[in-house]
C-alpha cells in the first residue's frame, strides 16, 4: 500500500522510533493501528524499517472508548516483540493488553488520535529537557501527601496522594518495560481512591469531547464525580461516562504538563502535555498503581492553575516556579 507521507511527518516518526524508543537494528517492532490512523502508522513502520528492524503492522477496527481492549490475537502479539507503537483512534494506554506487554519487558508507545500537525510540532521538542523537568516534578510529587489546585475558572480541589508513586512520561522509553504516550511530557500519579473532594472546572479540553465552549463543572465528593453541569460539553461527558457505571467517575489521575512545544488544540493527547496546565482524569487508574479497572479513562484540562504540593506552591496561575522550569 502506498501512503502519501510528508517529509516532515517521516522525520518526526524517525525521532519517535530512533530517539524516543531507542529502536535498534535487529529488534522486532509491532505497529498496531486502525483505519483513521494509517498514515501515521505507515510513517512509523517506514522509520522502523529504515533502522533495520523486523517490523510488523496490524490493523484492527477502531475501539469505541479509550481503554477498550484490542482483540486478543493483537494483545498476544504485543507481548512477543521488543517494541510496540500504537497509533490508534482510541487510547490503548490503560488496557490489560498494554500492561501485560510492559510486564514482559516490551517498550510501548501509545499515540491515540495523534495528527500529523501534533506529531511534527511536538516531536521536535527537546525531550532531554522535558525529561529533566518531568523528573524534578515526579520527585516532588512522590514526596507529597496532598495536592491542592485552584484556578480562575472555579477549580478548587484537594487530592490526597500519600504513598502513591509518581510517573514520568518523559518521551524517552528506551529501557525494558518502559511505556507512555508519544508525543509526551507529563508528571502524573493516581490520587488515593475515595478521598478527593472539591470542584474541577474543565475549561481547556476534555478527552472524547474536545475544546470547551462552555466549561464543565464537576463536583467531586469521596473520590467520585457526583455532579456534572454545564452546556453541551457537559452533556456529552455524561453520555460517555454512563455505560461504564460509577467506576468511570473515579478520580483516577492528577497530571502536570511539561512539554513546552505543545499547544491547546482539542486533542487531549497534546493538550494534557501543555506546559502550564494540569489535568484530572476520571475512570481507570490501574496503570498508575490504583485499584480501579474500567474501560474508560477521560482527562479534563484546567488552564491557569495554581498548584500546591503540601505547603509548597509549585505553579502560579499557569506558570511553573523557577526550580521546576
Amino acid at each position: 500500500m502506498t501512503m502519501n507521507i510528508s517529509p516532515e511527518l517521516q522525520s518526526a516518526a524517525m525521532i519517535a522510533v530512533r530517539d524516543c524508543m531507542g529502536v535498534k537494528s535487529g529488534e522486532q517492532v509491532l505497529v498496531v493501528t486502525d483505519e483513521p490512523m494509517r498514515t501515521l502508522a505507515y510513517a512509523l513502520r517506514q522509520a522502523a524499517r529504515d533502522l533495520g528492524t523486523e517490523v510488523f503492522i496490524v490493523e484492527m477496527l477502531p475501539r469505541k472508548t479509550n481503554g477498550e481492549e484490542p482483540p486478543e490475537p493483537i494483545a498476544q502479539f504485543m507481548r512477543e516483540v521488543d517494541v510496540v507503537l500504537c497509533p490508534t483512534s482510541k487510547s490503548l494506554t490503560h488496557t490489560d493488553a498494554r500492561r501485560a506487554a510492559s510486564a514482559q519487558g516490551v517498550r510501548v508507545a501509545t499515540l491515540p488520535g495523534v495528527t500529523e500537525e501534533i506529531m511534527v510540532r511536538c516531536m521536535n521538542a527537546d525531550y532531554h529537557r522535558i525529561a529533566a523537568r518531568t523528573a524534578a516534578l515526579c520527585d516532588r510529587l512522590g514526596r507529597t501527601s496532598v495536592v491542592r489546585v485552584k484556578a480562575p475558572a472555579g477549580t478548587d480541589i484537594v487530592l490526597p496522594v500519600s504513598g502513591r508513586k509518581a510517573h514520568a512520561s518523559s518521551g524517552l522509553f528506551r529501557e525494558e518495560g518502559q511505556w507512555g504516550n508519544l508525543p509526551t511530557g507529563e508528571a502524573y500519579l493516581a490520587p488515593l481512591e475515595g478521598q478527593s473532594h472539591g470542584v474541577v472546572v474543565v475549561d481547556g479540553s476534555m478527552a472524547g469531547v474536545g475544546m470547551m465552549r462552555e466549561p464543565i463543572r464537576i463536583v467531586v465528593e469521596g473520590g467520585y464525580a457526583t455532579d456534572i453541569s454545564g452546556g453541551e460539553e457537559a452533556r456529552r461527558l455524561i453520555e460517555l461516562l454512563q455505560p461504564h457505571g460509577r467506576d468511570a467517575r473515579n478520580v483516577a489521575e492528577f497530571g502536570i504538563g511539561t512539554n513546552d512545544k505543545a499547544i491547546l488544540t482539542g486533542a487531549i493527547i497534546e493538550d494534557e502535555k501543555v506546559m502550564g496546565t494540569i489535568h484530572i482524569a476520571f475512570g481507570d487508574n490501574k496503570s498508575m498503581g490504583g485499584s480501579v479497572r474500567v474501560a474508560s479513562h477521560l482527562d479534563g484540562l484546567v488552564t491557569k492553575p495554581s498548584v500546591w504540593l503540601d505547603d509548597e506552591k509549585i505553579m502560579e496561575e499557569g506558570k511553573l516556579l523557577a526550580q521546576y522550569q
